[in-house]
């Protein structure tokens, strides 16, 4: 039984995605053998599982059970199938699209990662749309698969909404700003990105009073975040028209790790 275990999976700092399933409702290995089998870019590339071994799982649910799938040429390992021990549940700050903040209670995680070769290009633009085209195939066939977790934003996104962004997205829309980023509000009344750095190294922060108006002001973080992963990290001060006519100032702050927005 030497494949249980995706030494990869221990690494803090991996490109992750987890896959929300009510309980008891995770797929096995024959169905993702059979959600492969149907779709025209994902392969099962590796089943480290016999059935023999698969029957002990069922013995030990302590144990994980695992698959690496081949998506647009690239390897993800899909961890946490049933009979085996779900995935580690992720950290969950933000929620698109669901009624509740998601629980360990109610849910059981799956994880993909990037597989080792290429998981020191995990930030790449390619393995990341390859990691979550492969979430929003998955998402699209297994019914009971309730949310997709983002782990840069510490974001549960609702099946349906993730669909939509993240396919239109791939089709060459606008960036899902909502779900592939986050936005809090600071002790400060400021409104601060959250993942933002996973695409260009910076945060962004809108300060008072502009952040006064949170709609508008999330609005205006919208655009931003769709400029900059567009774009790139700032190095030196900008100067935009905001869609209200109001003048702003893009700074990078001095460690630079925040993109602080403010009027001009």
């Amino acid at each position: 039984m030497g494949g249980w275990t995706i030494s990869q999976s221990q690494r803090a700092d991996i490109t992750q995605l987890h896959l929300l399933f009510a309980k008891g409702k995770r797929p096995s290995r024959d169905a993702i053998r059979a959600f492969a089998a149907r779709q025209q870019a994902v392969d099962l590339s590796h089943d480290p599982i016999s059935d023999d071994d698969l029957r002990d799982a069922a013995d030990s649910p302590d144990q994980m059970v695992w698959a690496e799938l081949l998506c647009d040429g690239l390897t993800f390992d899909l961890s946490g199938l049933a009979p085996g021990q779900p995935g580690a549940f992720p950290v969950i700050e933000h929620r698109f699209d669901l009624a509740e903040m998601p629980t360990a209670a109610s849910y059981d995680a799956l994880s993909i990662i990037p597989g080792p070769h290429i998981a020191a290009g995990g930030r790449s633009l390619p393995v990341v749309r390859a990691m979550l085209a492969l979430a929003r195939d998955m998402a699209l066939c297994f019914d009971d698969l309730a949310a997709v977790c983002w782990a840069p934003s510490r974001s549960a996104i609702g099946r349906r909404f993730f669909e939509s962004v993240i396919s239109a997205w791939l089709d060459g829309g606008p960036f899902p700003a909502l779900g592939l980023t986050a936005f809090a509000q600071s002790a400060d009344g400021s409104l601060q990105s959250v993942g933002l750095d996973f695409w260009i190294g910076q945060e962004l922060r809108i300060e008072p009073p502009l952040s006064a108006d949170r709609v508008a002001a999330t609005r205006l973080g919208i655009r931003l975040v769709n400029q900059f992963v567009l774009a790139g990290r700032l190095d030196s001060d900008e100067r935009i028209i905001a869609p209200d006519g109001t003048r702003l100032v893009l700074r990078p702050s001095r460690d630079p790790a925040l993109i602080i927005v403010r009027r001009e």
